[in-house]
């Protein structure tokens, strides 16, 4: 295989002197990760300086280090031809990658949305992957550091690049879609997320329209056809020079139209028009919202000038990323219960979307949630938070776990006709929850990272009783 870079392409993208001659295969920016052959970029955050951290990075086998200067606390002995010199690392860093972005031809897609952002991403990078060699943003590296990080490590022979750009502020995602450049923009959804720095979600869709702005010629915009901000985002498509505009959903005007979806026991089963013309497919993921995520992944890979009817099969395949809808199933003395793995996060939208999953998914047993706190949502959070009551209650939840102090206000809006029960943290929570889960349940646990609500779900999983002691029966998600 080609190396990523060598030290002569690094000097040339950011200007910058070298004296030493090694190829890398990799761009880390945290030491603890480092491998073999990678080069160490040094950034300075808030809370840290990996200056502090580069020599133990060329310890642990990085090829070099991009460095803009040596502390004193440094060893003494560091052989100078491992490193390349700047004045500012994340300019170093951006200008890696946008040397990279240059250099290669391949077809690029940028993704975003209030929530789906993930997920659709990595279907994107799955059924892409079949079709040709694609590079994709690993995990959720979609900030100010992670894209650049993302598109520095993207090799020259890629023939797909999948982006995920991500914001909880105006004026985030500009720069970094004017970084990657793409050919196609997804939208997947904009909702009340990051209330806490803006004043309405009109303010929202028009941060999310951000991703239109670094749009290459000949674009298509890819948006939801249901949400009323609509008429917004394609607006600022076509300002922003897009082509093409795509939309998905279950409007009749929708090129990507929903027809139906419908729970099976291994996933959901998707009936769309697609440009007029009928298909049929399942994915492993399960919810109305995730069949509205595969549209949005289709209509991208037919404008990214890929296979739809295969993409269509190969949805099957696509698991939940982390926290975010994998079904566990554990095995106790009695019998066994279902997890729905939703730890990673959370936003109004995405509680609802959830309720309504586990709703169509119940079979003889209890549904119970298990809801962390979602944070970032401004002056509106009370509200925010007791208004999910309306949902549940219309889904026929039995039990309802909550924690933190904004759940509090679920709590006591909640009606006495559904079992609830409200503890201080996570942890208690699990107490709570190991105690009265039984035979048949569907345990639905989701909240902001910050609510630690993977404590529950790792806690309900060591009540696995079968002969590995651990669960590895995964069978779906959402």
């Amino acid at each position: 295989m080609m190396a990523l870079w060598s030290s002569k392409e690094i000097a040339a993208a950011i200007d910058a002197q070298h004296t030493g001659d090694w190829d890398i295969d990799g761009v880390c920016i945290d030491s603890r990760a480092v491998t073999v052959g990678d080069l160490f970029i040094a950034l300075e955050g808030p809370k840290f300086d990996g200056h502090d951290f580069f020599t133990e990075a060329l310890d642990r086998g990085a090829a070099a280090a991009m460095i803009s200067h040596i502390p004193d606390n440094a060893k003494q002995t560091i052989n100078e031809e491992r490193l390349i010199t700047v004045c500012d690392t994340l300019q170093g860093l951006n200008s890696l990658a946008a040397f990279s972005r240059k250099r290669t031809t391949a077809r690029i897609c940028a993704v975003t949305g209030s929530v789906g952002k993930t997920t659709t991403k990595e279907a994107l990078t799955l059924t892409l992957g079949r079709q040709g060699h694609t590079h994709a943003t690993a995990g959720n590296l979609n900030n100010h550091w992670g894209a650049p990080l993302s598109v520095s490590r993207m090799p020259m022979q890629t023939e797909f690049g999948v982006f995920e750009l991500g914001m909880n502020h105006a004026g985030e995602i500009t720069p970094l879609s004017r970084l990657v450049r793409p050919h196609v923009a997804i939208v997947t959804a904009v909702e009340a997320v990051h209330m806490e720095f803006f004043n309405s979600l009109e303010e929202i869709a028009d941060a999310k329209a951000e991703i239109f702005s670094g749009l290459e010629p000949g674009s298509t915009a890819i948006i939801p056809a249901d949400s009323p901000h609509y008429d917004r985002l394609c607006a600022a498509a076509l300002a922003a020079g897009a082509e093409t505009v795509v939309s998905f959903g279950t409007d009749k005007k929708a090129a990507y139209r929903l027809i139906a979806w419908t729970i099976t026991e291994t996933g959901t089963r998707v009936a769309a028009d697609v440009n007029g013309r009928r298909i049929v497919f399942e994915i492993l993921l399960r919810g109305k919202h995730m069949a509205l995520n595969s549209l949005a992944v289709l209509g991208g890979v037919a404008a990214l000038g890929g296979d739809v009817e295969q993409a269509a099969g190969d949805l099957y395949d696509v698991p939940p990323p982390k926290g975010r809808g994998a079904h566990h199933v554990v095995s106790i003395y009695d019998g066994s219960f279902v997890i729905i793995d939703e730890s990673y996060n959370a936003s109004p939208a995405s509680v609802s979307a959830l309720v309504n999953t586990v709703s169509a998914t119940r079979r003889a047993g209890r549904v119970t949630l298990a809801l962390g706190d979602m944070l970032e949502l401004g002056p509106q959070s009370d509200a925010l938070h007791a208004n999910l009551a309306v949902p549940i209650e219309a889904a026929g939840i039995d039990v309802v776990y909550t924690t933190g102090p904004n759940m509090a206000h679920l709590h006591d809006a909640l009606p006495s006709r559904i079992e609830k029960h409200h503890a201080k943290d996570s942890e208690a929570l699990s107490e709570l929850l190991i105690d009265s889960v039984r035979d048949g349940d569907i345990v639905a646990v989701k909240g902001s990272f910050g609510s630690r609500m993977s404590l529950v779900v790792e806690a309900l999983e060591r009540m696995d009783t079968s002969t590995s002691g651990t669960n590895q029966n995964v069978v779906n998600g959402d």
